[in-house]
């Protein structure tokens, strides 16, 4: 079984779509394949559903959207059934009934939460160990597998919208961090139109905003890159009633004199819990 989620929902048995198209049917895959070969309490696919006011028949209609999608899987595992004396698999085994729950087996596919957070992880150790070339590569291939906001196409509730909000920061702190190693390599003409983006979606990330105002700086653009901090700054006074922090202040006085200091450092990080209660009011 091969499990997409970073993006549109795509979930498939033998390169055959299982993916139904109705939107609580659909809910209930969404979670399943979030936690993929692991049991999800009756319970918590119920308040995904329905949340602090599901219906008195809500265990016996969570039944019926599971049959559903069994039928669906069924569809998929006759495409190719084996052939010889070996049973062939049923839905059953594919998404299994456990006590108190549900299971849906991948059966060793391809699950692409699990290879962004597999790559990332090698991105995140190779610039611990200073390795740039490789941080970047590795960080760019775990950002390369997402197509969209995760469950884009799903009506999410409050679980999956929480897991939604958890892999979109695991999703910009790649991002930022593959941006950091890009800068160490010298690509500050190449990041300045991303970067020019993603500052204007994400108006309160001092860390992006640092980034661009280093890559202008050595692009040349001196004037530009204090303009980013007035207009960061404008930002945050007005939307958060907050200054800078004294590290991004640093960085503009040290453009201000033409001797900027590196804002890529862990000693001169931003706190990731800074940034997301900026992020929060984006």
């Amino acid at each position: 079984m091969d499990i997409d989620i970073l993006g549109t929902l795509d979930v498939s048995e033998n390169g055959v779509s299982i993916t139904p198209t109705a939107p609580k049917p659909r809910k209930v895959l969404a979670l399943l394949a979030l936690y993929a070969d692991q049991v999800v309490p009756v319970s918590g696919l119920i308040e995904e559903l329905w949340g602090g006011n599901p219906p008195r028949s809500a265990r016996t209609t969570l039944q019926t959207y599971v049959l559903q999608l069994r039928e669906l899987i069924t569809a998929a595992l006759e495409k190719d059934a084996p052939a010889g004396d070996e049973p062939p698999r049923s839905a059953k085994d594919v998404l299994l009934t456990s006590p108190g729950g549900y299971v849906l087996v991948t059966g060793g596919g391809r699950v692409d939460v699990r290879d962004f957070e597999r790559l990332s992880g090698s991105g995140y150790r190779a610039m611990d160990a200073g390795d740039f070339p490789g941080a970047a590569r590795k960080l760019r291939e775990a950002l390369d597998l997402w197509s969209g906001a995760a469950f884009a196409d799903v009506q999410t509730g409050v679980q999956l919208q929480m897991e939604a909000k958890r892999l979109d920061e695991s999703r910009l702190c790649a991002l930022d961090q593959r941006i950091e190693a890009d800068l160490r390599l010298g690509r500050h003409r190449e990041l300045l139109a991303e970067l020019t983006v993603l500052t204007a979606r994400y108006r309160t990330h001092e860390n992006l905003h640092g980034q661009f105002m280093l890559a202008l700086y050595r692009s040349g653009r001196r004037s530009e890159a204090l303009e980013v901090y007035h207009r960061l700054r404008g930002t945050l006074v007005r939307d958060l009633g907050l200054e800078p922090s004294a590290r991004l202040r640093r960085l503009q006085q040290s453009i201000l004199v033409s001797v900027p200091e590196t804002p890529l450092t862990a000693e001169h990080a931003v706190p990731a819990a800074v940034d997301r209660d900026r992020m929060a009011t984006v």
